[in-house]
């Protein structure tokens, strides 16, 4: 089973003492009524989902996960899910014939958690119009680049491929091209000359734990203001 999430390594990289890496800036975390109702889609390790309830439980996301969803059976997400009490089901993408009919079916699991939104925190599978269109606006990808930079897989050894000396990642809502979306927040890392793929992905992985809860509180304000008038947030 997964370690608990320790975020005491997810302090910024400095490129420049005078350089905020993250934009926009973390600042005062707003808070809502009711709380941001969260789904969370997850194929691996679970690590940005683990940092996802950290967050809350430090009462600076302001929000509550409903429903964990996977995709493979055992995986680690699906064990912190277990350790930490937080509902969690399994839609093993072998078992539907088409992308099609296993987004038909996260849409109904989603839609019975009542949730606002629903963030894609490692899924390793394409979604389908069937998905985003059920959750306009309401689902949140991350990234490991600086989009639009090195889409797809293998984002980090794209980067290092291109001798790039920035990169990072990027949290952004989802549309049916790949990788593309509007963009929530991003966080640059830089790239060192001694760096292996498994070096640099950690730290931007570091930083995916820093943004995401941001960028969900972000698009929460975003959604509630814009969408649900009738749901307020509080800068206080």
């Amino acid at each position: 089973m997964p370690a608990p999430l320790n975020l005491s390594h997810c302090a910024a990289n400095s490129l420049d003492s005078g350089l905020e890496l993250i934009s926009p800036s973390i600042q005062q975390w707003p808070q809502f009524e009711p709380a941001l109702r969260l789904g969370v889609m997850a194929s691996g390790n679970g690590s940005n989902f683990e940092a996802i309830q950290s967050s809350i439980s430090a009462k600076a996301l302001h929000a509550d996960i409903r429903l964990l969803v996977v995709n493979n059976q055992g995986c680690g997400a699906e064990q912190r899910a277990e350790r930490l009490n937080i509902p969690c089901e399994l839609f093993d993408h072998r078992q539907f014939e088409t992308r099609e009919r296993l987004d038909h079916a996260l849409v109904n699991a989603f839609l019975e958690a009542d949730v606002d939104l629903i963030v894609m925190a490692g899924w390793m599978r394409i979604v389908t119009p069937v998905l985003i269109e059920a959750f306009p606006n309401r689902l949140l990808n991350i990234h490991p680049s600086l989009l639009p930079s090195f889409k797809g897989l293998d984002a980090v050894g794209q980067a290092l491929q291109a001798s790039v000396r920035i990169s990072g990642c990027t949290a952004h809502l989802v549309q049916a091209d790949v990788d593309t979306g509007p963009v929530i927040a991003q966080a640059a890392v830089p790239v060192l000359q001694d760096d292996s793929p498994e070096s640099l992905a950690l730290r931007i992985q570091a930083q995916e734990h820093r943004i995401l809860p941001w960028a969900i509180a972000l698009a929460g304000m975003q959604w509630r203001q814009t969408l649900a008038p009738s749901s307020s947030t509080d800068q206080g």
